[in-house]
């Protein structure tokens, strides 16, 4: 009997002492200035992979430059005319490096999204549920597929509406296109289109948290499209007809692809 108490005794000890160990263990329980101290790493780690993915788009800025001057007519610049070449134009001793600085830091930016997210993925996933977990993943691997083809998708669009902007002021104004302008205006564009793209993870999000359903969605199927073509005509800048064509195309079949997403994602 004293030995059956002895070893239920042992027992809890050791269990208690599992227990501290997988408290002092367990990522959730660490303090605030542990939280604070792995944050700083993670922002570092991110910022390195954006110093490092920077550097790289800095030694082949002349190639990117090439890439991103693609949608630009040659005869675009009034120099062309002149026979000087249809090169940008810059207004400033620096703004040709400050240029090539802005373009490497944006291609760096987008080059360590992957990183960035698995830095971010990796300080929130400790708080999370397994059931969270489970669908992280495929979220962040969707966001990253789904942004890329949203701004390759901008590149091909982009050149109907530059062609249309530069014909529109001809006829009054000499075209003197500055590099600042011309690839501030590409990468908003660009952007732009990245950001609808992730449309169908936004509407997923909404339905996980109970605002929107799948079923819903269908039933307002016929006004949201018609809703989004006539948005895709007013978030083109140019009035070219192609650039409202695809966007609406896009906006249309990533409307579907929601409601698949929502199917998948939400069990009803």
């Amino acid at each position: 009997m004293a030995t059956s108490e002895t070893d239920r005794q042992s027992s809890l000890t050791a269990e208690d002492e599992d227990s501290t160990y997988d408290e002092e263990n367990d990522p959730s329980a660490m303090s605030l200035v542990d939280h604070l101290e792995e944050l700083r790493w993670r922002i570092f780690k991110s910022l390195i992979a954006v110093v490092v993915c920077s550097i790289v788009a800095f030694i082949f800025r002349v190639w990117i430059m090439n890439f991103l001057e693609g949608p630009l007519p040659a005869q675009a610049n009034a120099l062309h005319k002149l026979g000087l070449g249809g090169k940008l134009v810059v207004t400033g001793v620096a703004e040709g490096f400050t240029t090539y600085l802005m373009v490497s830091v944006a291609v760096g930016i987008v080059a360590a999204l992957p990183v960035i997210l698995y830095q971010a993925w990796a300080f929130i996933s400790p708080g999370l549920y397994a059931h969270e977990k489970r669908h992280a993943v495929p979220f962040i691997i969707a966001g990253l597929i789904l942004f890329v083809i949203g701004v390759s998708v901008g590149y091909v669009v982009l050149r109907y509406p530059i062609q249309w902007l530069i014909n529109f002021g001809s006829g009054n104004f000499t075209e003197l296109i500055s590099a600042d302008s011309y690839f501030s205006f590409i990468a908003f564009f660009m952007l732009a289109f990245g950001l609808v793209f992730e449309l169908p993870l936004v509407l997923t999000f909404m339905a996980k948290v109970g605002i929107i359903s799948g079923e819903t969605l269908k039933r307002k199927r016929a006004a949201a499209h018609i809703g989004m073509w006539v948005a895709a005509t007013f978030l083109t800048p140019g009035a070219d007809i192609y650039s409202p064509i695809i966007l609406g195309v896009s906006m249309s079949l990533l409307y579907e692809l929601s409601i698949i997403f929502i199917r998948i994602a939400v069990r009803d």
